[in-house]
């Protein structure tokens, strides 16, 4: 079988739909041995990141940097290629694919920009909701990446709960592998990073929330209160915080860490820290929880979206705009080695069964098998 796959964020993109593509695609290609794996993509960026599929026999890389190619034009480079199936990973398939005869599969990751637009300029919110129409009513399947996102898909496009499979993302593959203490030390000596503290990591915008691990921080017992560490930037939001903390005077309680790009070093973070907090109020997954989880590291997250989902039974998870629950569940984790223990236990063996990226991968090639047989 010949698979196409829109490569742009493979590519391009660095962070979330970039990592999602780049992890997926690596374990697929342990289980292509008849099949091809053609990369499409405007632009074909290559560095340490994406050598990998420079260097992979497996992936036929393919670009062109003609006017709506990506949306439109290269259904043609499909069927002159001989593709069998094309899977779009970031929300959005080509026009026209329908009658092209290749199948098609689309991953939606989250409808923010239906649940939230006023997070999103107008015009951007209607192209979004445009092209995410019509990927969902035209391919012949969709992947969800949890089931707060399937519930969101048949809620705002009235899709067929049957056409839509939830199939997890995986981390990116070094979570699956702990760094020593001797690594982490070096990290943290580097970054000048305290060896107790709380830890967020995501960007700073009023979505995420960051203001109430803050006010909770502020109402910790004073003994208990030890340093939170930010990794993370934004606009607006960010000069909120950033005017909370000077007003209260918390700046010897914050740490800021805006330029952490490796992922080893935020790896070492996340190992290092004594709870993950991720109060987000929406997220289509949520793969921060994830990679604290993979990295034992005890998770204190929302009750609401995809985030239980992410966390698992043994994480703490609540109403996201609860300062007092937050605080309370700070104490519980830091007065409380039993249950400290326990989280980090069965925290870690959820984060490994669920989002083992080889298992999903294997989900997801095995609805490729079918939908090219079957539909």
């Amino acid at each position: 079988m010949k698979i196409g796959f829109d490569a742009k964020r493979l590519f391009n993109n660095f962070t979330g739909l970039g990592n999602y593509s780049r992890s997926l695609l690596k374990d697929l290609s342990g289980l292509t041995a008849s099949n091809q794996l053609y990369l499409y993509s405007p632009s074909i960026k290559e560095n340490s990141t994406t050598s990998p599929f420079f260097d992979d026999q497996n992936y036929v890389l393919k670009s062109s940097e003609k006017l709506f190619w990506r949306s439109k034009g290269v259904v043609k480079d499909l069927k002159r290629d001989g593709i069998d199936l094309y899977h779009g990973l970031s929300n959005e398939i080509p026009f026209g694919i329908p009658h092209s005869g290749v199948k098609s599969i689309v991953t939606i990751h989250d409808l923010i920009f239906k649940i939230y637009p006023n997070t999103y300029r107008y015009i951007d919110s209607k192209i979004y909701d445009f092209k995410f129409k019509y990927a969902c009513r035209n391919a012949d399947r969709i992947i969800a990446i949890s089931e707060s996102t399937k519930a969101d898909i048949i809620r705002f496009y009235d899709v067929p709960s049957q056409k839509i499979e939830v199939i997890y993302q995986a981390c990116d593959p070094l979570y699956y592998h702990l760094q020593t203490k001797d690594q982490i030390d070096v990290v943290l000596k580097r970054c000048n990073v305290p060896s107790r503290f709380m830890l967020y990591v995501g960007s700073v915008i009023e979505r995420k929330n960051l203001l109430t691990i803050l006010k909770a921080q502020e109402r910790l017992d004073a003994k208990l209160r030890i340093p939170l560490v930010i990794v993370g930037k934004g606009d607006t939001y960010q000069k909120r915080v950033e005017h909370y903390i000077k007003v209260n005077r918390l700046e010897n309680h914050v740490l800021w860490l805006s330029n952490i790009s490796d992922n080893l070093d935020l790896q070492a973070l996340y190992q290092a820290a004594d709870i993950f907090i991720y109060p987000s109020v929406y997220e289509g997954f949520g793969i921060p929880v994830v990679e604290a989880l993979l990295s034992k590291t005890p998770v204190i997250t929302s009750n609401c979206s995809s985030l239980p989902e992410a966390a698992g039974p043994n994480s703490i998870c609540i109403d996201p705009n609860n300062v007092d629950a937050m605080a309370r569940a700070m104490t519980d984790i830091f007065t409380n080695e039993t249950l400290r223990e326990s989280m980090i236990r069965e925290g870690f063996i959820y984060a490994q069964d669920k989002f083992n990226g080889m298992s999903n991968a294997n989900k997801v090639m095995n609805l490729y098998q079918n939908v090219f047989k079957h539909l």
